[in-house]
């Protein structure tokens, strides 16, 4: 069961003032225990938030059945199978997610959560106002890169003489002949010609290319080294991609979008 903090004098979940339901939209709650569940939909659907429950095992017939603007998942009791959980629904979408936690969880669990796709951490005990201003601030965080980046194009991009074509997902360089690109490696070049010149955080990259198979990151370095070595083939590919050390990496060319 969750244990709430305790709230200001004459504020409760219930007499919250309500968050507008266009803010918070559908939340999918992971858990379990359905006592658990509804202690978190509750408040939810008090602040005109339609709250979706379900247990781990279904989590991911919802996200192929409907969407979602914010999971909320329990991995309380069982860090592990939790964390499992968080790699489906990064496989399945980029949804963001707040995992509910033990306050006892160390650095290691917070770490390896958060390298897995976890957008925020929320332990024990904690405040229905808390929560709900969390999913607020993801949320708007996640409006402001919408705003920020904008869509792909539709066309593709150009760089340098090379050209990456949306419509039929190829890439072709200066000299007119097509380079074959995995749908990862395709993904990861999309990621970096969306911010060309901004330093993109390992998280980023692989949340792009929805690579969360090895928890400390190296499997995209190793995407990253595959994608320099296709591009690197032609004499004016092999400096796109710059290293940011110990953060990730920055895509250095001029790109014209293609409409």
């Amino acid at each position: 069961m969750y244990h709430f903090t305790d709230m200001p004098q004459g504020i409760g979940p219930r007499t919250m003032p309500p968050i507008p339901a266009a803010q918070l939209g559908r939340v999918l709650v992971i858990d379990d225990d359905p006592t658990a569940r509804e202690r978190i939909m509750q408040p939810l659907t008090d602040q005109q938030c339609v709250a979706v429950g379900t247990m781990r095992r279904d989590a991911a017939r919802h996200l192929q059945t409907d969407q979602f603007s914010l999971v909320i998942l329990d991995v309380r009791r069982e860090a592990l199978n939790g964390f499992d959980t968080l790699r489906q629904v990064r496989t399945r979408s980029n949804v963001p997610v707040i995992l509910i936690t033990e306050a006892r969880h160390d650095e290691i669990d917070r770490v390896l959560a958060l390298e897995l796709g976890a957008d925020d951490l929320l332990p024990q005990p904690f405040s229905v106002r808390e929560l709900i201003a969390r999913a607020r601030a993801i949320l708007r965080r996640q409006e402001y890169g919408r705003r920020f980046t904008g869509p792909s194009p539709r066309g593709g991009y150009r760089f340098q003489g090379w050209e990456l074509r949306h419509t039929i997902r190829t890439l072709t360089n200066p000299a007119g002949n097509e380079v074959e690109l995995t749908k990862k490696e395709y993904a990861l070049l999309t990621a970096f010609l969306d911010a060309p010149g901004r330093p993109l955080s390992r998280l980023h990259l692989m949340r792009a290319t929805r690579t969360h198979e090895d928890i400390f990151d190296r499997s995209i370095d190793v995407q990253v080294l595959r994608l320099r070595r296709k591009l690197s083939a032609h004499p004016r590919g092999g400096d796109l991609i710059k290293t940011e050390r110990s953060y990730g990496y920055r895509f250095d060319a001029t790109v014209e979008t293609l409409f």
